[in-house]
């Protein structure tokens, strides 16, 4: 794993009577796409607003590149918010300028790289319209290209993909997957859990303001392991129930004829060669497999299991 850029040290964060943040740390490893994860007031905007130094924790620390976060490192950073912050009078062009300069950028560079994004994007047009003009997912076009014009090494995307069609999906995925290969981290905050299996390295889930899981994504699917095996077979000489050794469970099976596929749980001391080792004399496999859980289904087990064991914590 490479060192971190960012770097959470036991920060906390109470706003009036309410927790918002308990002792959460977690290390974000450098040239990764860490996914920030949690229900709706778990804690992830404050920790956000924290790294975007517009709160302070109350506790703990933030560092970037191993060193305490400075006023000055906003320049850093790169923030893309859930709610979109465009003025909708302003032309886009001219929005879009005046945000690189803020950025440091010198009009002539920022010129030179908002013509690339525009041309990439296929977004020339747009350059003399009002953002009023547009439909929200153009706006958010708009937006991200504000947020990385300015190359900057830690880029926080809460929510990118919302409003998009699938297709524009896949171009914004693909161009993050761009910016973490030429050397950007990413802190990705989002619900979307298939999205957390295709584009993050790493994730940390919090919680009522405390993190409760933090590790790499295949890991973690390892971790949560329910040892459940998708077989395809054909030519079988009976049904499987009749061949699956003690204590194999069929946990379903489709197919008529001789090909068939079947969903069987081993249980604790065996091993997918058991399974594989009965099939064998009596069918032909065609396919098999491990069936890990995804990352949605470790999602809500585990935050139910944590609201479970901390019915009277309040935070948000």
């Amino acid at each position: 794993m490479n060192r971190p850029l960012f770097e959470a040290i036991s920060v906390s964060k109470t706003y009036s009577s309410t927790r918002a943040l308990d002792q959460v740390s977690m290390s974000v490893p450098k040239q990764s796409i860490f996914g920030l994860l949690g229900p709706n007031g778990a804690g992830k905007t404050t920790l956000i607003r924290i790294i975007n130094q517009i709160t302070a924790p109350d506790e703990g620390e933030i560092h970037l590149d191993g060193k305490p976060l400075r006023p000055a490192d906003i320049s850093r950073i790169g923030y893309l918010p859930e709610e979109r912050g465009l003025y909708k009078k302003m032309k886009v062009g001219e929005q879009v300028l005046y945000l690189a300069r803020l950025k440091g950028l010198m009009k002539s560079e920022a010129l030179q790289r908002l013509n690339y994004w525009f041309e990439k994007f296929e977004i020339r047009s747009w350059w003399n319209k009002r953002v009023e003009e547009l439909s929200k997912g153009m706006q958010q076009k708009v937006q991200f290209i504000a947020t990385i014009i300015h190359e900057p090494e830690l880029l926080i995307f809460d929510e990118p993909f919302s409003g998009f069609d699938p297709i524009n999906v896949n171009i914004l995925k693909d161009e993050i997957l761009g910016l973490r290969e030429k050397g950007a981290t990413v802190i990705f905050s989002t619900h979307n859990m298939a999205s957390v299996e295709e584009l993050c390295d790493r994730i940390a889930l919090i919680d009522r303001s405390r993190k409760i899981l933090e590790g790499s994504v295949h890991q973690i699917r390892l971790d949560h392991r329910t040892h459940l095996y998708e077989v395809e077979y054909e030519n079988p000489v009976s049904g499987a129930a009749s061949w699956l050794p003690e204590g194999f469970t069929i946990v379903e099976e489709t197919g008529s004829g001789q090909r068939h596929t079947a969903r069987i749980r081993i249980p604790d001391g065996a091993g997918p060669n058991d399974l594989i080792s009965s099939i064998i004399p009596r069918a032909t496999i065609i396919s098999f497999r491990e069936l890990l859980p995804s990352m949605n289904d470790i999602f809500i087990r585990t935050v139910k299991e944590h609201g479970a064991g901390n019915i009277n914590n309040t935070g948000s």
